[in-house]
């Protein structure tokens, strides 16, 4: 596994390659201190599998190279890892298609742990940004619960789990393709494209699983995504997780 680290510190470069190439014996890090650097190293035929991005990289903007990175290489997972864990810096860059957010007063195991999640198919966001109601719409009329929200009153109600598992939530075996391919950030256009589908039934497809998560936008999808799996263990990937 090659992995990009991008970060302008040497310190911080070097303390972040230690921990990385724990991860296994086959795990390579190359890294840049620059957008200009990136772009070098991300160049077809330098193969990557994973690139982990500091958002303050001196007069580069790490959000438009997120930016950037997203919309050339739509495939290559990003992870931000920033000084900051603003809620707000957290919810925009899973908007953009990142694939996780690790604060950098994160321990070495919860980077370790939210990689692994990362590379098994999964998303990763700090805890902070999770466990609260607005991820999870409930409706004024009790008629007009989501299947996520049922189960999340009768676990309330009951004493147990503050959230379905995403075994429970009811998906059919093409809406949890649909799911992953929107953990992944892509647009429906792609998501048609990859499943042989119309951009129509995509679109079907995406309310059905914003409705089965209780939320009402891709980014919330992620985040109550990304803390289900955290609940249930940082080795569960997606794929494991829904077919529970």
């Amino acid at each position: 596994m090659k992995v990009l680290l991008v970060d302008d510190h040497p310190l911080i470069l070097s303390a972040l390659q230690s921990i990385i190439t724990s991860l296994g014996d086959n795990v390579s890090v190359v890294t840049a201190s620059s957008a200009r650097e990136v772009r070098q190293a991300v160049v077809p035929g330098h193969h990557l599998d994973l690139v982990l991005l500091d958002l303050q990289l001196g007069e580069d903007n790490g959000f438009e190279l997120l930016a950037e990175l997203r919309t050339t290489y739509p495939a290559l997972p990003v992870v931000v890892i920033s000084a900051s864990d603003r809620t707000s810096d957290v919810i925009r860059v899973v908007d953009m298609g990142a694939m996780g957010f690790v604060p950098k007063r994160a321990s070495n195991d919860t980077l370790i742990d939210a990689l692994r999640q990362v590379l098994s198919g999964g998303v990763y966001v700090p805890a902070m940004t999770m466990g609260s109601d607005r991820f999870f719409v409930s409706s004024t009329h009790a008629s007009s619960y989501q299947p996520a929200q049922q189960l999340r009153h009768s676990a309330i109600q009951g004493g147990y789990q503050t959230q379905p598992s995403l075994a429970q939530l009811g998906l059919t075996p093409r809406q949890s393709d649909v799911l992953k391919l929107l953990l992944k950030g892509q647009p429906n256009k792609l998501i048609a494209r990859e499943l042989g589908l119309s951009v129509e039934t995509v679109k079907d497809h995406v309310a059905a699983v914003l409705r089965a998560l209780g939320v009402n936008s891709r980014t919330q999808a992620v985040i109550a995504v990304s803390q289900m799996l955290q609940r249930q263990g940082p080795s569960l990937s997606v794929f494991h997780a829904m077919a529970a």
